[in-house]
């Protein structure tokens, strides 16, 4: 069992969150730092015997002081679009100040090719790391199954599941699997070091595919509807979301239409040691909500 000191940044998150859950079965809590904008929104961490710290990544200081100590860093990545490589960098340059002797970095899916408009920032990240000599592992996550489901309730409300992913095959999991897959790679005891890991899920859907897996389901007719990527970003923006989300979502989506969310290589189950979660499973659990 690793006896190295890890710390979670983004820990207030889902992801930082699953991935303090995970690393709870397999290492004791005194080994476990949760690094958060705002210390104060971790009791429930600190409850489990966590140790959370201030961890912002716009303000230098703050990560100088949670590194230190530090062996292992999960760097889960920024929701800041357009501030991320710079957010990215700083606690890039924190722990390489700390002497943190791997950093864990949560990139995107076949980065270095992938046409995803946010691939570019996690490029930039990925090459940072690169130039700072700090041993560092790359794991790739694809698409959360999650980022779907949120649909559901829009879906069922309006009689109709809609996007721009066309034909495109989407290989996604559920948050918690990737979770597990940061926990295992933190915990490891072989070499981390310059490993890629190109993250995704088991089997593969098409939007249709998923829209039928809610009907199926919910008991309600739920096609999907195919929209040019302007159109679908104008749906998004009418529902209420902002520029830059509908944006993201809609370049996503067009992007996926080409396969880019796409990989068969089984890297996630086979870092698991089991498959990963079934899309069907994660939409049973939306739609209990």
């Amino acid at each position: 069992m690793s006896n190295h000191r890890i710390l979670v940044t983004a820990a207030g998150g889902q992801l930082g969150r699953l991935t303090i859950d995970a690393l709870l079965k397999l290492v004791p809590a005194s080994q476990i730092v949760a690094g958060l904008r705002d210390p104060a929104k971790g009791t429930d961490l600190t409850a489990k015997g966590v140790t959370v710290v201030a961890a912002d990544y716009s303000k230098p200081e703050t990560l100088d002081t949670a590194f230190k100590g530090i062996d292992r860093l999960l760097l889960i990545s920024s929701n800041e679009l357009g501030q991320r490589a710079t957010q990215h960098n700083n606690a890039i340059t924190a722990a390489k100040k700390a002497g943190i002797k791997l950093i864990a970095y949560t990139s995107v899916l076949l980065a270095d090719k992938s046409p995803l408009g946010l691939a570019e920032e996690h490029r930039q990240t990925e090459a940072a790391l690169r130039a700072s000599g700090v041993p560092f592992v790359l794991l790739r996550n694809g698409w959360y199954t999650e980022n779907y489901a949120a649909s559901i309730p829009a879906a069922l409300a309006h009689d109709a599941l809609i996007g721009s992913a066309g034909e495109g095959r989407i290989s996604s999991a559920a948050r918690a699997d990737y979770a597990d897959a940061a926990a295992i790679v933190l915990t490891a005891t072989e070499d981390q070091s310059g490993k890629v890991y190109e993250l995704a899920g088991d089997d593969f859907y098409t939007l249709a595919g998923f829209a039928a897996e809610i009907t199926k389901q919910s008991g309600k007719t739920v096609p999907f509807v195919n929209m040019p990527e302007a159109d679908f970003k104008g749906a998004l923006l009418g529902a209420g979301l902002p520029e830059g989300l509908a944006e993201l979502l809609a370049n996503s989506d067009a992007a996926a239409a080409k396969d880019t969310l796409f990989d068969d290589s089984r890297t996630l189950s086979k870092l698991l040691g089991r498959p990963t979660t079934p899309f069907a499973e994660t939409i049973k659990a939306a739609l209990k909500v």
